[in-house]
């Protein structure tokens, strides 16, 4: 007897309804399933896709919106230097708190909401650096060895107050990568000047070649068309090879370059086989999507903050992400909603450098059974999603009753 089979689903790409056959965590076929399974779900001709995939988060700071305030939010919505870095050092001021107990606590809260919502991968930015140490390293790889049959959690050592600007921030960084770190993190717009900005990418690109590691940094996150860690980063790429290794994120100052040096990017952008996650809801500028999407650039959409300095909101629901997303750009025809949808599942797939992701016989059963019956509904309502089944098993069902007395 199979273990799981989900039956009449609607499908991105099939037509009609098909069955989906699930043994040992992973799809064995789509079709017409004649078999019984262990497991039996009447999808009921709903939307049944992959999970959701986010990107980028900043897990060690969920939460933390109500114990810093709201002066680093102000500052970080002004598009000047000034201002955005001395948001970052307003908002660093949390980690004179953090303490690896509360850290668990609140990401444990921030993971299981987005597993609610249907989201089963995360790349989980953490600050690691001489104010945060490695309080937030340890609180999450114990979150993930926790939950690591439900969720994969991909944990960045980040130095969020920078490499040259924070001495000793590095020596974190190779610390935190030995203690299983899978990504090697960065942030080189933060640095004081272009020399310091690229030696930062060549030292975290030392750790990561040292240890064989994806590569994932905020790029150009803030609106100065001077910056040019984007394309710092992607020369670095190239002359490494970390082809398709590599994400971009934020990348802002996109925004307001011109068209000569925003094609001049793309070209290198392409070349180094580099994703770009955007985040367009938590910052008054955002990358240039369509015009990178239209290019043959891998973009996606992460959450970035949840309920932090820089952004009050957030649920860690790739759904909303992708509502917000569709207004912010003016993505909202019918052909531009499956573009959002590809930005929160397959095209985060491809920036996390995920190998078995995937809605095909043989990939991951890592999936979702939504309350809508076409992609357009799924952003529109934002629903829960019906069933939330990771690894071939059933790990979420969500149930919505509403009562009317009229």
């Amino acid at each position: 007897m199979i273990d799981l089979v989900i039956r009449d689903a609607l499908l991105r790409g099939y037509e009609g309804y098909c069955d989906i056959a699930v043994e040992e965590g992973k799809i064995i076929k789509i079709g017409r399933v004649e078999d019984r399974g262990e497991v039996e779900i009447n999808a009921e001709g709903r939307l049944v896709t992959e999970s959701f995939v986010n990107p980028h988060l900043h897990l060690c700071k969920a939460y933390t919106f109500s114990m810093i305030g709201e002066e680093a939010l102000e500052f970080y919505h002004d598009e000047s230097m000034a201002s955005t870095l001395y948001a970052v050092e307003v908002a660093s001021k949390i980690k004179e708190k953090y303490h690896e107990d509360w850290i668990y606590e609140n990401s444990r809260r921030a993971v299981l909401e987005a597993l609610k919502h249907g989201c089963t991968y995360i790349r989980a930015f953490i600050d690691t650096d001489t104010k945060a140490k490695l309080e937030g390293v340890k609180a999450i790889l114990k979150l993930r060895e926790e939950l690591k049959d439900h969720v994969v959690l991909q944990l960045v050592a980040f130095p969020q107050d920078g490499v040259l600007r924070d001495p000793g921030s590095e020596d974190y960084i190779w610390k935190a990568i030995e203690m299983g770190c899978e990504v090697v993190g960065g942030i080189p717009w933060i640095e004081y000047t272009e020399e310091d900005m690229l030696k930062h990418i060549e030292k975290m690109f030392t750790i990561a070649k040292y240890y064989d590691r994806d590569v994932a940094m905020l790029t150009d996150d803030v609106g100065d068309p001077t910056l040019r860690t984007t394309e710092m980063l992607a020369i670095k790429t190239i002359k490494e090879k970390w082809f398709g290794r590599v994400t971009a994120c934020h990348a802002r100052a996109m925004n307001l370059y011109t068209a000569h040096y925003f094609g001049r990017l793309i070209h290198m952008l392409k070349h180094a086989y580099i994703s770009i996650v955007s985040d367009p809801h938590t910052g008054p500028l955002h990358a240039r999507v369509k015009e990178l999407l239209s290019s043959g650039v891998n973009v996606a959409l992460g959450q970035d903050d949840v309920a932090d300095a820089y952004y009050p909101y957030g649920r860690n629901k790739m759904l909303e992400v992708a509502f917000l997303a569709s207004h912010i750009l003016w993505m909202t025809r019918p052909r531009d909603m499956e573009i959002l949808y590809d930005m929160i599942t397959k095209n985060g797939a491809k920036a996390m450098n995920l190998k078995n992701y995937g809605l095909r016989e043989g990939g991951e059963a890592n999936l979702v059974i939504l309350n809508a019956k076409s992609v357009y509904e799924a952003i529109w309502y934002q629903a829960e999603p019906c069933y939330v089944i990771s690894r071939g098993k059933i790990v979420v069902e969500n149930s919505e009753e509403t009562k009317l007395y009229i």
